[in-house]
């Protein structure tokens, strides 16, 4: 494992940045390797409640240091493990669905987040996050929603998502497409012309597709946190309450200003206050 210098984190506490390269296996028995990089409060001498950021579709959270450190800064343990193929995460890319992908999670809760932890996925990684919460209930606290799509996508954003990620399209194609899809008016798209994996299309797309969202989108054993941002063309203002109207009270909405689908590198401080708002309610 390698340590990092201490640094300022947003709630005014030092925060240590490490990472390692866990091994795992999967679950045919086959060898993994999993990135996790993980900040957490410098003060030692307690342990800190984990917390793991899952990514969006074709990302790393390699880009996402503000964010965890804000987190860390409020108290938190932050995981951030890669998924396969992306950082230093190694492992078989065939036949992956959501519950391998859940699997890896819960192996690092269990390895690292001392086998409990509050799930925080983003995007895609919401779809990782809620199977997770399925089939590992006992090592699952809450789900965080950070910035979920819509149950059924509006028309055009995956294209758009297809042109973002891939560096054989024109840069302007790509910034057009990001600002489309992924950043508010006012935010700059360019920071994310880095830090894709489109290699990994096809296997992703399948994966995410099985188990089908039927079997999990409405269902829930664990609270959930639904935090949209304003200006999300993937979650339009009129599917605000769609989870809540599924299940009830086991799901919190909450709406960052100034923010689209990107949210993380948009409004990481106002992010992470939410999220931990919302956290510190849950039973441990």
């Amino acid at each position: 494992m390698s340590a990092g210098r201490p640094s300022d984190g947003a709630g005014g506490g030092a925060v240590q940045r490490e990472r390692c390269l866990l091994p795992l296996h999967d679950t045919q028995g086959r060898a993994v390797r999993i990135d996790v990089v993980i900040d957490q409060p410098a003060a030692t001498g307690r342990p800190h409640p984990a917390l793991v950021l899952l990514p969006s579709s074709l990302r790393d959270s390699l880009d996402c240091d503000v964010f965890a450190a804000a987190l860390a800064g409020l108290g938190w343990r932050v995981l951030r493990p890669q998924p396969r193929g992306m950082g230093c995460s190694t492992g078989p890319m065939d036949g992956l669905d959501l519950h391998v992908l859940a699997h890896d999670v819960v192996q690092v809760v269990d390895a690292l987040g001392g086998g409990r932890a509050v799930l925080a996925g983003h995007a895609f990684g919401h779809f990782v996050a809620r199977v997770a919460a399925m089939d590992h209930p006992r090592q699952v606290r809450g789900v965080a929603l950070l910035g979920a799509a819509a149950r059924t996508f509006p028309p055009g954003l995956t294209g758009a998502l297809d042109v973002a990620a891939d560096p054989a399209q024109a840069e302007p194609d790509r910034l057009q497409a990001l600002r489309r899809a992924f950043f508010a008016a006012a935010s700059d798209p360019s920071e994310w012309l880095q830090g894709w994996y489109p290699q990994w299309r096809a296997a992703y797309r399948a994966a995410g597709s099985s188990p089908p969202k039927a079997a999990w989108w409405p269902a829930s054993t664990v609270p959930l946190l639904d935090l949209q941002a304003s200006e999300d063309p993937w979650r339009p203002a009129d599917s605000r309450n769609e989870l809540r109207d599924a299940l009830g009270p086991l799901v919190t909405v909450e709406v960052i200003e100034g923010a689209s689908h990107a949210l993380l590198p948009e409004q990481p401080q106002a992010v992470a206050a939410a999220v931990d708002r919302w956290a510190r309610t849950l039973p441990p």
